[in-house]
C-alpha cells in the first residue's frame, strides 16, 4: 500500500505544484482519502519532502534562466560596472524569497498541525479564487487598454519581487496556492501572465527547496519508521520530478493564450465538493491534537 501511495501522490505533487490549484491542499486531500494521518509528523515531512522533485524539474526547465541570473548577480557583486538587468533580478530572487523562509519557520509548528483541517483547504480554495479572479480580470483589461501595457521581465524591480515574495507566505495555508498567490500578486502590479507565471517558479525554488530539506534532515528518523518509508517517499520524489517537468511545459505555453478561468472554476468546484463530503459526514477532518 505504502508504494502505491507514493505513486499516487508524486503523480499529484506533479501535476499540482505549478498550477495555481494548490499542491499541499490536494496532496491533504489525497492522504486523508487513502486512509493516512495527515496531521501526523511523518505524513507532514512526506507532503514536504516530496515537492523537491517538482522543484528539480523547475531547476532543470529553467536551468539556463538560473545560471544567467546567478552570474550575473555575481559579476555585478564584485564589479559595479556590470550591474545590468541579471544582477538586479538576482537581488530580486534573493530578497523575494526571503518573507515566506521567516514566516515558514516561525509557525512551522502551526502550518504542520492546525492548518492541515481540511476545512481549512475547503475554506482556502474557494476564497482565493476570488482573488486569482479578480486578478485574471484586471490583467485582462490592461491588455485591452489603449495606453496601459503589461510589463515584462525586463521592468521587474526588488520591490515588485518583495510584494510577490510576500504573498507566497499566504500559500502556507493549505487551498490558497503558492502559484496561485503570486501569480494573482504578478498580474495586479501588472506583469503579464507568462511574466507572473515565471516568476512564480524563482521565487519558488528556494523556499520550497529549504522547506524540503529542512523536513528531510530534521525529520530523517520519522520518516524511516514512519507509515510510508524512505523508499516509497524517494519513489514519490521521483514521480513528482517527471510530472512537474511536463506540467511546467504544459502551464508556459497555456498562460501564453490563455485565462485562469479553468483552474479558478475548478477551484472553486473542488471546494464546495469538499465541503458537501465533510459537511454529510462522507469524510472525517482531521487535526492534531493539540492545534
Amino acid at each position: 500500500m505504502e508504494w502505491l501511495r507514493s505513486v499516487v501522490l508524486g503523480i499529484v505533487e506533479g501535476i499540482t505544484e505549478f498550477l495555481p490549484v494548490s499542491s499541499t491542499g490536494h496532496l491533504t486531500i489525497t492522504e486523508q482519502f487513502l486512509g493516512m494521518k495527515i496531521n501526523d509528523i511523518d505524513v507532514t515531512a512526506f507532503t514536504a519532502i516530496i515537492q523537491v522533485g517538482a522543484i528539480a524539474a523547475a531547476i532543470l526547465y529553467f536551468w539556463k534562466d538560473i545560471v544567467r541570473l546567478v552570474t550575473g548577480w555575481l559579476a555585478g557583486l564584485f564589479d559595479k560596472n556590470r550591474r545590468g538587468t541579471d544582477y538586479r533580478l538576482g537581488w530580486a530572487v534573493i530578497i523575494g524569497s526571503l518573507p515566506i523562509g521567516i514566516v515558514g519557520l516561525l509557525l512551522r509548528h502551526f502550518i504542520e498541525t492546525s492548518l492541515r483541517s481540511l476545512w481549512i483547504v475547503a475554506t482556502a480554495l474557494i476564497l482565493w479564487s476570488f482573488v486569482l479572479w479578480f486578478a485574471d480580470r484586471y490583467s485582462a483589461r490592461l491588455e485591452k487598454a489603449p495606453r496601459a501595457h503589461l510589463r515584462d521581465e525586463s521592468s521587474l524591480t526588488v520591490v515588485d519581487a518583495l510584494i510577490i515574495g510576500s504573498t507566497q507566505c499566504l500559500a502556507l495555508v493549505p487551498g490558497v496556492s503558492r502559484s496561485g498567490a503570486t501569480i494573482a500578486a504578478g498580474l495586479l502590479r501588472g506583469i503579464d501572465r507568462t511574466t507572473a507565471t515565471r516568476w512564480s517558479f524563482f521565487l519558488g525554488i528556494p523556499a520550497l527547496t529549504l522547506a524540503g530539506t529542512l523536513e528531510a534532515v530534521t525529520n530523517f528518523d520519522q520518516i524511516a519508521h514512519g507509515s510510508m518509508g524512505w523508499g516509497p517517499t524517494l519513489v514519490a520524489t521521483g514521480i513528482s520530478f517527471v510530472v512537474a517537468y511536463a506540467t511546467i511545459a504544459w502551464l508556459l505555453k497555456f498562460v501564453a493564450s490563455n485565462r485562469f478561468t479553468v483552474f479558478i472554476v475548478y477551484r472553486i468546484l473542488l471546494g464546495l465538493a469538499l465541503i458537501g463530503l465533510l459537511w454529510f459526514g462522507v469524510i472525517a477532518d482531521v487535526v492534531a491534537p493539540d492545534a
